[in-house]
């Protein structure tokens, strides 16, 4: 009977939010802000450096950078003709680049003069024009011959392969470390959202009953403790539903959008990685780059991290939700909330700073300590996870985390019970404190 009181509490949680216009209209916007954010940037470049060429006159007193700037579409270079009045005022000139004749020797003897803010784009272009130009006189001074080809000869470029290997020693997949950090980064954050965001959710439910005096009379019909295991699994089900149609959409992305939408041989490429029958240094394109498409097309790496994540986010959540939950049950208001609510979001902060703090060194001893405290282990772990740590790791963490949050549960529930009948007083830690030890 007591179990059926319990799914009423989760079906009505559950059902209630889901069909929220809010919880339908993040579900879908949230992917589509989170795809236009990864794009915004290079469209914002691509469009604001689109602009007109702008024209500078130039007063090359040293004789030796005006004939070797280059024109490009950002920047036309013109010997000055007319007096400096005369070129500043011209609506066709942007400004008045002056070479001091000594600049071989002094590199700071350089002045632009524009009527008008001066763009960085336009800065950049001058002076690493000129650093070259500088660079390949001082050079001339050494009297050495073929000198342009000696440096192309010795100019290298390292293309650093990284491999993981196997107990025997045999080389396996190959693994990007940036590549990694980016999506241990991504799911760090994610997670840090859902647990705050859904743990704040259960708090002022709570709250929000009690102000209503609503759960007065549902307590009089089911125990303190099952309202709040029911309250908690019930809005944590709605977290699981988005996140099941997130990875849905990422899936569908990945596995028939991307493919569609790539060149052919790029994708041959990136088949025969996920394959093992390509060397990743013969690659046409870059290594990070075909790495990267190599995870996000194979569907049992995507698979994988999504069950990782589905495991850290249900404990998690059950863990901080416990604690929202208890925090909720003591206060009146929103208000006298935001004090005790540090108890709930300092340590998810925490995690998120270890997290960021442990990607440089993932096999680290503070990643392997914080990603086993039940505090801090979601966000560290799932920083940890893309770079291929030891199983026996996870399994540790995942099981330290799942058998605190049945204390965490125990505790919470003896506070919610007499909380939920607390009125008019602010409580303290304290409080809290007592009101855990009573039987």
């Amino acid at each position: 009977m007591s179990v059926n009181k319990t799914s009423i509490i989760i079906s009505r949680e559950y059902s209630e939010r889901v069909k929220k216009k809010s919880f339908i209209i993040t579900t879908i916007l949230v992917p589509v802000l989170m795809l236009a954010l990864s794009v915004l940037p290079t469209l914002i470049i691509v469009f604001a450096g689109s602009g007109e060429t702008k024209t500078v006159a130039v007063i090359d007193d040293s004789g030796l950078i005006l004939q070797n700037l280059t024109d490009n579409e950002e920047v036309r270079y013109i010997a000055a003709e007319g007096t400096q009045e005369e070129l500043l005022s011209a609506d066709e000139i942007y400004g008045l680049l002056v070479i001091d004749r000594n600049i071989v020797k002094r590199p700071s003897g350089v002045k632009l003069l524009t009527p008008n803010a001066s763009s960085l784009a336009v800065e950049n272009n001058i002076t690493s024009q000129m650093e070259k130009i500088i660079e390949t006189e001082k050079l001339k001074s050494y009297d050495i011959d073929n000198l342009d080809q000696i440096l192309d000869n010795v100019k290298t470029s390292v293309t650093l392969q990284t491999l993981r290997t196997d107990e025997n020693g045999e080389e396996g997949e190959s693994q990007s470390a940036a590549i990694s950090s980016a999506i241990g980064t991504l799911l760090n954050f994610l997670l840090y959202m859902f647990l705050v965001l859904y743990g704040s959710l259960v708090m002022n439910s709570i709250i929000e009953e009690k102000n209503n005096r609503v759960l007065e009379i549902v307590v009089s019909s089911i125990k303190p403790t099952q309202l709040l295991i029911g309250k908690v699994i019930g809005v944590g089900l709605v977290a699981v539903t988005q996140i099941i149609i997130w990875v849905a959409i990422v899936l569908c992305i990945t596995t028939m959008i991307l493919p569609a939408v790539m060149p052919a041989d790029i994708m041959n490429e990136v088949t025969a990685l996920n394959a093992g029958s390509m060397d990743i240094s013969n690659s046409s394109i870059d290594q990070d780059m075909a790495i990267a498409l190599g995870m996000f097309t194979n569907v049992g790496y995507v698979l994988e991290l999504v069950g990782y994540l589905f495991l850290f986010l249900v404990g998690g959540f059950l863990f901080y939700a416990s604690i929202f939950a208890m925090i909720g049950s003591a206060v009146d208001n929103i208000q006298d909330a935001s004090q005790l609510q540090m108890l709930g979001i300092v340590p998810v902060i925490i995690g998120l700073v270890s997290s960021m703090a442990v990607i440089p060194n993932p096999n680290g001893l503070f990643a392997i300590i914080m990603s086993m405290i039940p505090f801090t282990s979601p966000m560290v772990m799932m920083a940890r996870v893309p770079f291929d740590i030891p199983a026996w790791q996870i399994v540790v963490s995942i099981v330290l985390l799942y058998l605190s949050i049945f204390f965490m549960v125990w505790i919470a529930a003896k506070i919610y019970r007499i909380g939920i009948f607390m009125y008019g007083k602010k409580p303290t830690v304290r409080d809290l404190i007592r009101w855990a030890r009573y039987k």
